[in-house]
């Protein structure tokens, strides 16, 4: 092969090294909220290995620590906040309609 068709081949792998999601000093507990809510997508759902990028022990130990926030309510399990502003407000809306009274038969 000629070294002018080598130079517009590209390599299939790039070599640029990503940095870990998480470093050996920080421990995966569900008391250190700045490490999960990385873990966690806008919709609240835990995102899956391969987006976090871990193994699947640090991958288990983040869904457990996830799950214990979320029983302590130091997470909440949707975060649909658009949704729920809506479901209020057609809640208070049928509350004001009056029901037709219906024939007794």
């Amino acid at each position: 092969m000629d070294k002018s068709k080598r130079l517009f081949l590209k390599s299939k792998r790039s070599f640029r090294r990503r940095l870990p999601p998480i470093q050996s000093g920080n421990r995966i507990d569900y008391r250190n909220m700045s490490l999960i809510s990385r873990f966690i997508s806008e919709q609240g759902k835990i995102l899956s290995r391969r987006v976090n990028r871990l193994t699947l022990k640090q991958q288990r130990f983040i869904t457990i620590a996830i799950k214990q926030a979320r029983i302590l309510s130091l997470l909440p399990f949707l975060n649909n906040e658009k949704q729920f502003e809506k479901c209020e407000l057609v809640a208070r809306n049928a509350g004001l309609r009056t029901k037709k009274n219906r024939p007794i038969l």
